[in-house]
């Protein structure tokens, strides 16, 4: 009887030890920004003139990624290619909703809207028993199509973007709208959100999603926070531009509207933060920071400048698809370390499934790299190349390309005239010196891969415009003038 007693006391400590051992899944805050650029935040570069102190505390607490892209130069591709883990020609949407602007090529056709057949980041997550939330930005599809049918919700309230079309969701709450003077890009409405849904969920693992509208055009933030950096702006350098094709493309940042809303986000993301730790989720929080694209820097008011990264926003350039990448992992990222492996914005969904411990979905996310090595302190090569399908003229003056990065070398091609540009980035960062005639040989197999890949995820591409008139007036770039008094165009 004793000795029963004895060894069912063990036993009994024995499955509390094994329960108290076993950690409990790690919530995800997933932080997605809205056009800004690379060279934006502190932590990528010390001389920025914005000030994002919480994005650089950030950085210290986790792993900087030197070399993050995303899976397309424009928003709607990249936010689909992280809700897939899929290269964006997989499931169709390869420019911004709606898209098709026309040129010497007619565009390929364009989807406006995420397949529901897709199983997205969310529905895995809500799948494995976590609470999902989302705020901001969809831009992948209203109606039938909106977040609450992709894993989020339900109940989120749409509000009508530009053009009627429904981009921003929001949980239903009893608070009135904030007022446009204070609030102009919901920033602060997506942290209160955010916050108030942390303080609910301490208990149950979340999936967090926050995709906030800055620092996109048209620009606007608090007027104290503008006249804040008006008179920065006395002591930085003067505006100075350089030419990218037919566009003006800036090259020095002080603009202190897109300053002032840069900080407004910034802070905003200090409060997120300081609601993980108020409600001791911080050390069992992973969290995610990364843009939807580079800085906007050839139009619309040309706001911010990439340099040394070339162009930005709507370009094949690394101004246009590398951005500033942050994770923080706690007990798996040792903090204040960087990591110079390529990885792309199709990684997150592998990556995000293996940290909370959830199966890997092998069908779905058939592009994504988990780079849980990466964050390990692993410094492994990339083991597939990065490629990029854009068959479409952009906003921004782009046009349409495809490019892949293998390695040290980037090819892109351009569909129009079939001509090429090859860069060695580690060595060219500013992509200056075209390589292409040097180097032939690497150019047919990175053009062979590049064609082999479009082929084997069903990319379409541009058709001849046969109303195309070569001899009709370009349409005109956002005015430089209007840059440099503040004013962007919308």
């Amino acid at each position: 009887m004793r000795l029963t007693a004895i060894v069912s006391a063990a036993l009994l400590l024995a499955i509390s030890a094994a329960h108290a051992a076993t950690p409990a899944r790690p919530n995800v805050v997933f932080i997605l920004a809205d056009d800004l650029g690379y060279m934006d935040i502190g932590a990528n570069n010390p001389n920025t003139f914005y000030e994002t102190p919480h994005l650089d505390a950030l950085a210290k607490r986790g792993m900087r990624f030197t070399q993050g892209y995303t899976a397309c130069c424009v928003c709607s591709p990249t936010r689909g290619s992280i809700m897939t883990g899929k290269y964006p020609p997989r499931f169709g949407i390869t420019d911004f909703i709606p898209g098709m602007r026309p040129g010497k090529l007619l565009s390929a056709p364009n989807a406006t809207h995420l397949p529901l057949a897709e199983t997205t980041l969310a529905e895995a997550f809500r799948d494995g028993g976590y609470a999902t939330f989302f705020a901001g930005k969809w831009h992948l599809g209203g109606g039938e199509f909106s977040p609450n049918a992709q894993g989020f919700g339900p109940g989120l309230t749409p509000a009508e973007g530009a053009k009627g079309t429904t981009q921003f969701w929001y949980p239903p709450s009893a608070t009135p709208p904030p007022d446009s003077r204070d609030d102009p890009k919901t920033t602060d409405r997506i942290a209160d959100a955010a916050v108030a849904f942390i303080a609910s969920h301490r208990d149950k693992p979340f999936f967090a999603y926050l995709p906030f509208l800055a620092p996109h055009t048209p620009i606007a933030a608090r007027a104290e926070l503008i006249a804040k950096y008006e008179k920065k702006k006395l002591s930085a350098p003067p505006d100075a531009w350089g030419r990218e094709r037919a566009r003006d493309v800036r090259l020095v940042q002080n603009h202190a509207p897109y300053a002032a809303m840069l900080e407004q986000l910034d802070t905003a993301l200090g409060r997120v933060f300081a609601a993980l730790k108020k409600n001791g989720l911080t050390d069992r929080t992973i969290v995610v920071f990364m843009s939807d694209n580079g800085g906007l820097s050839t139009s619309e008011g040309h706001p911010t400048s990439n340099l040394p990264l070339r162009a930005g926003k709507g370009w094949p350039y690394e101004g246009g698809t590398r951005v500033a990448w942050l994770v923080s992992a706690p007990g798996i990222t040792k903090p204040g370390t960087t990591c110079d492996t390529p990885v792309i914005s199709t990684d997150h969904y592998a990556t995000l499934l293996e940290l909370a411990g959830l199966p890997a979905l092998p069908a779905q996310h058939r592009d994504s790299l988990s780079f849980v090595p990466a964050l390990r302190g692993q410094r492994t090569p990339r083991s597939q190349p990065l490629y990029w399908h854009y068959p479409h003229y952009g906003n921004q003056g782009g046009a349409p390309h495809g490019a892949i990065r293998d390695g040290d070398w980037k090819l892109i091609e351009w569909f129009e005239d079939n001509s090429v540009e090859l860069y060695n980035i580690p060595q060219d960062i500013s992509e200056k010196t075209n390589l292409a005639t040097q180097h032939a040989d690497k150019v047919a197999a990175l053009r062979a891969k590049l064609a082999a890949w479009r082929q084997e995820v069903g990319a379409l591409m541009p058709t001849p415009n046969p109303d195309y008139d070569p001899n009709a007036k370009p349409e005109p770039a956002a005015a430089k003038k209007n840059a440099k008094k503040g004013a962007p165009k919308s």
